[in-house]
């Protein structure tokens, strides 16, 4: 690969600021680079260079990833750090140009630790130095890769440059006697980002009021620059894992590349992630969370979760958790179901306990009298769980004690029916029935706020990146119903690369009562929610919609064949008994496959169909999910 090196100037020649704005990520790949050419390349003339200036040990890329999130409190959220006792972000800025110095005559370490951390944070570089040509060697050797990078000039000792920061680094501690200098060496340089002289690196500007989601709006105009800086984070990162290097994935510049990676099936994600495999890990040290997948439709994944990982979720989740209604002092009940390390109990009470709430996890023990207990003795008003599960509960809770009350009802993992939002709102005076969409596989795809219903849902693109794709994963127009795709940007043990999870939905722009204009989701359900049969097809979400006059809460469809035969039973819950005959015909009326029951071939019924009426809570639900099943096809099971 030819270097796209830029020569150092001479810092009297020319102060212009560089492009930017850059991301620290292509700072740490950069390094990355370095550190792989101190091990593989040992006797080249540049790594002979840093080496015997004894600044080698500073190019330790998980290191400086670890002390560079401590300094910006996230380094996969610059130039923003969400604050988890309020709604509330600190936006981060290069300081503009900085000045170092580079005098010792036995060592460059102050000067080159100043300038990675000073790169980092967005700014130029001023080296004031008598070895100008020892520094391009460095600089060639960062550029190398060709990852965006600020300005580097040389200066000669003592020359003054009015508009710029000078900033003075002290020298790393001595290591002490018996203690081995590599683990040393990395810790030192580690907490070396959290000293006072890096803080100095960067503006920090608190904005009170003004939500991560706002930030990222009113900055739009950056969010393709944003994007492309992780996708390259995240690509580069992939090319460790056994699966992705076999791929031979093209090199990524700009947010347009996406479409030139490969898509990752269901099929491939099981083959080549544990427990079957480990191709698809990056072969870092063990941390963080494991989390198991609820295998509702299939056989169970285990779903990694490096520590940064985990910490990138939790933070990206909390402003999400205050965009859906919760406030300082509220008191949740969480209900979501746990077993089995399935994770939306182990997520959620990570979250839940990083904000000013107070929580009472329940998990799938929840039951009328937990309810009734927490509201009454611990006034809690809100509550989180999963619509199949929470509505029996919380209407078993509401006939025990009618002047039950619950301010906000938060759910996931299956839609809501509007008439089971209406109830709440009516029965228990709910102010907030709001929707989160998640995955084990890569945590929040989406959300809604106050203003939005049905099944809108605001993305969440810095991320996790989503697009709508046809069947052979070409991109459809916005608007366009197609399957979605999930590229997790923040997610690098286990990377998910335009992932195929298996449901549909439109993407398009929504200028939202919220104040937030932008791309929208319209979830519409699993990609397998098609029933096909006689050479028609019918969309689970269809019937569903066609159902909810009825005030169900659950639907679920099951398919069968025997020789010749098939079969479509449609089974509901609902609080109120219905009548399978005023169902049956009302579904044989709009669909025009369930009307055609009667045809008869040599006095044989070809097609058979059912309607059976539950109460709710009835239907069995997933041992590990707690989900009910929505389309159950015996057709491909036997």
């Amino acid at each position: 690969m030819t270097a796209t090196t830029t020569p150092i100037r001479s810092a009297a020649e020319s102060q212009t600021a560089s492009a930017g704005p850059y991301h620290p990520t292509d700072l740490l790949l950069a390094v990355e680079h370095v550190e792989r050419a101190l091990t593989d390349e040992p006797g080249s003339p540049a790594v002979r260079a840093l080496v015997d200036t004894g600044v080698g040990f500073l190019f330790r890329t998980e290191e400086l990833a670890e002390g560079l999130d401590e300094l910006f409190g996230g380094v996969s959220q610059y130039p923003w750090r969400p604050l988890t006792d309020s709604d509330d972000v600190i936006a981060f800025s290069p300081v503009g140009t900085v000045v170092l110095d580079d005098c010792a005559p036995d060592s460059a370490e102050p000067a080159v630790r100043g300038l990675l951390l000073a790169w980092a944070s967005g700014d130029d570089v001023i080296v004031r130095t008598t070895r100008p040509r020892w520094w391009r060697t460095v600089e060639d050797l960062l550029r190398a890769p060709g990852f965006p990078l600020p300005a580097l000039w040389t200066a000669e000792p003592g020359e003054t440059f009015p508009d710029a920061v000078v900033v003075d680094v002290p020298p790393l501690p001595a290591v002490g006697a018996g203690t081995p200098d590599a683990a040393v060496d990395a810790r030192r340089l580690r907490l070396d980002c959290t000293s006072g002289w890096a803080q100095g690196l960067s503006r920090r500007e608190y904005l009170p009021g003004t939500t991560l989601a706002r930030a990222r709006a009113a900055a739009a105009d950056g969010l393709d620059g944003r994007v492309a800086a992780r996708l390259r984070y995240l690509v580069e990162r992939a090319r460790r894992a056994p699966y992705y290097r076999g791929l031979d994935l093209p090199r990524v510049t700009a947010r347009g590349d996406l479409q030139r990676l490969p898509i990752l099936n269901k099929s491939d994600l099981e083959r080549h992630s544990l427990p079957t495999a480990r191709d698809l890990s990056s072969g870092d040290r063990p941390s963080g969370e494991v989390l198991r997948s609820g295998a509702t439709a299939g056989t169970p994944r285990y779903i990694v979760y490096s520590r940064a990982d985990w910490t990138n979720m939790i933070r990206e989740a909390i402003p999400v958790l205050y965009a859906l209604g919760l406030r300082p002092g509220d008191r949740v009940i969480n209900t979501l179901f746990g077993g089995e390390l399935y994770g939306g109990l182990v997520t959620s009470q990570n979250e839940l306990s990083r904000m000013p709430v107070e929580t009472y996890t329940v998990g799938g023990t929840a039951s009328a009298d937990h309810i009734l207990m927490l509201v009454r003795s611990f006034d809690a008003n809100a509550v989180l769980g999963m619509p199949a599960l929470l509505l029996p509960v919380l209407r078993a809770a509401k006939a025990a004690f009618p002047e039950l009350r619950i301010e906000k009802v938060l759910y996931g993992g299956s839609p809501m029916m509007e008439t089971d939002k209406q109830w709440l709102r009516d029965e228990l005076g709910a102010k907030v029935v709001a929707s989160i969409l998640a995955a084990n596989d890569g945590a929040q795809l989406g959300y809604q706020c106050s203003e939005m219903s049905g099944t809108l849902h605001h993305v969440c693109d810095d991320y996790n990146l989503l697009e709508v794709v046809d069947e052979q994963g070409r991109p459809v127009p916005d608007g366009e119903v197609g399957e979605l795709l999930v590229t997790s940007l923040q997610k690098l043990e286990g990377p998910l690369i335009r992932y195929r999870i298996g449901d549909i939905g439109r993407i398009f722009r929504h200028s939202c009562g919220c104040g937030l204009t932008g791309r929208v989701l319209e979830y519409l359900g699993r990609s397998d929610g098609q029933i096909k049969a006689h050479a028609q097809t019918m969309l689970y979400a269809d019937i569903v919609a066609e159902l909810a006059p009825f005030e169900v809460s659950q639907v679920q469809v099951e398919v069968a064949s025997k020789d010749r035969h098939e079969s479509i039973v449609i089974r509901t819950e609902s609080a109120r008994p219905l009548d399978p005959a005023v169902l049956k015909a009302h579904l044989e009326s709009k669909f025009s496959l369930l009307g055609s029951r009667q045809e008869f071939e040599r006095d044989e019924l070809l097609l058979h169909f059912a309607v059976e009426c539950l109460g709710e809570g009835e239907l069995p639900r997933h041992p590990v999910s707690g989900k009910v099943r929505g389309v159950i096809d015996r057709r491909v099971e036997s």
